[in-house]
């Protein structure tokens, strides 16, 4: 295999990177030349472990046999076909096996490429729904306060985020946001689910009240916050929100982007919580974040209310060039297969008292104010440098990296989420040098 560009570019300015320190990074980059499993090597040959499944999507490993198999094949069969009025094969046999691991319900599947075009999706199927179910008024959308769902524009109107909505101007009309969860106050170093906040879903009801329930199409929430920290929901309270958008007949969204395929030891998160949205939206680990892909599947409710009229009909008009592209509908089956020979759907409730009781050892050291977890997933939160925030978190960031372990910062959190094939040795890695680093902080 050639590696004639595995090697450091001899000139970084070209590419402005995306939610990237540029200018820092271009002074000192950090670039990697090839991976394997639980590991990446850098262009000057140094082992790094990746603790964070690359950005929360290699969730079975990196160059993984069946999948650079599936694609090498199709690659040479088929490599492109049209999207609309047209099919392949491979994009039917895979919605016939997400629907298969998805909560019962959840029976139609619609293709995009990323998770910010799935929030797209179901944002428009939300409002489409309505509409043809002769119920226009309901166009409000309800997101959730730090809650991040993609970068396109209505995923940044829904989202939570300050510093991903404030340079773009108003944004979708018609969004407000319930409150996000997380308590340091009462719920600091929390294992698992935390205790306090389930009444924080009642929120709900006084949006509802305040812009009256025939006005709200839906309702969207990841069931885990993860890109804004490893935000976890107290008990109940997923259910609170299922209970009250039914019983106003609003849509209930789940963004389960990064909870999807694994990662809370369940095959979703809905699964693990037990509440079944009427909308649920997949991207990552769909396909190992080998070839860009998402997916949104919604109930026979939904999809049956838009196959009315003339069959010859267009019934939505939506959908991408690349829907259900053939090579990232042969990476999605084999990383779904993979999945299946490995157990990885479920590994992480095997792992996570291991991983669990490995991240609350660093309670108690330096800046350390919070450690949470689930599945396999966690987060550290560290005490904000006075004046400077984010900049502890990034030091730390910066010193794992040249430790040998790739982790993720957002704001002054550190997030953890290692692929699904690691192993307790990796566990304790990743925590050492955390143990390590934390105590050389400022």
């Amino acid at each position: 295999m050639s590696n004639r560009l595995n090697v450091a570019p001899n000139d970084l300015n070209a590419f402005w990177m995306p939610f990237t320190a540029n200018r820092q990074f271009k002074k000192a980059p950090r670039l990697f030349a090839r991976a394997k499993d639980m590991h990446y090597w850098t262009t000057e040959g140094r082992q790094v472990l990746d603790g964070t499944a690359g950005l929360w999507c290699v969730n079975a490993g990196h160059c993984r046999p069946k999948i650079v198999e599936a694609i090498q094949e199709q690659a040479a069969e088929l490599d492109y076909a049209p999207a609309f009025q047209m099919g392949h094969p491979k994009a039917f046999e895979l919605a016939n096996r997400l629907v298969e691991i998805a909560p019962e319900g959840l029976n139609h599947v619609l293709y995009t490429n990323s998770g910010s075009e799935s929030v797209e999706t179901a944002l428009k199927v939300a409002l489409a729904y309505h509409r043809v179910k002769g119920e226009g008024s309901r166009f409000r959308l309800i997101g959730r306060e730090r809650g991040y769902h993609g970068v396109n524009f209505g995923g940044i109107s829904v989202g939570g985020i300050v510093s991903n909505r404030k340079m773009f101007g108003t944004l979708l009309t018609g969004v407000d946001h319930l409150p996000h969860t997380h308590n340091l106050a009462k719920n600091a170093f929390s294992r698992g689910l935390p205790q306090h906040g389930v009444e924080l879903a009642d929120e709900l009801e006084r949006i509802v009240t305040l812009h009256d329930a025939s006005t709200i199409a839906a309702v969207i929430v990841e069931p885990v916050a993860g890109s804004t920290g490893v935000l976890i929901p107290p008990p109940g309270y997923l259910q609170r929100l299922r209970d009250i958008t039914k019983k106003h007949g609003i849509l209930l969204i789940f963004d389960e982007v990064i909870t999807g395929y694994g990662r809370l030891g369940t095959p979703f998160g809905a699964d693990y919580f037990g509440v079944t949205p009427d909308i649920m939206i997949t991207a990552k680990g769909l396909t190992n974040g080998v070839i860009p892909m998402g997916a949104v599947l919604v109930t026979s409710e939904i999809h049956d209310a838009f196959m009315q009229g003339p069959e010859h009909v267009i019934e939505f008009f939506h959908g991408y060039t690349y829907s259900g592209n053939p090579m990232a509908a042969a990476a999605g089956l084999a990383t779904l297969e993979t999945y299946k020979d490995e157990g990885l759907l479920t590994r992480g409730a095997e792992l996570g008292p291991y991983f669990e009781q490995a991240l609350h050892s660093l309670k108690g050291l330096p800046h350390v104010i919070d450690v949470r977890n689930i599945g396999l997933v966690g987060a550290i939160e560290l005490e904000p440098i006075a004046g400077s925030p984010t900049k502890r978190a990034f030091s730390a960031f910066l010193k794992a990296f040249e430790a040998g372990v790739l982790i993720r910062t957002t704001g002054d959190i550190i997030a953890l989420s290692p692929p699904l094939i690691v192993e307790k040795s990796h566990i304790d890695q990743i925590v050492d040098t955390l143990r390590t680093v934390l105590k050389s902080l400022e």
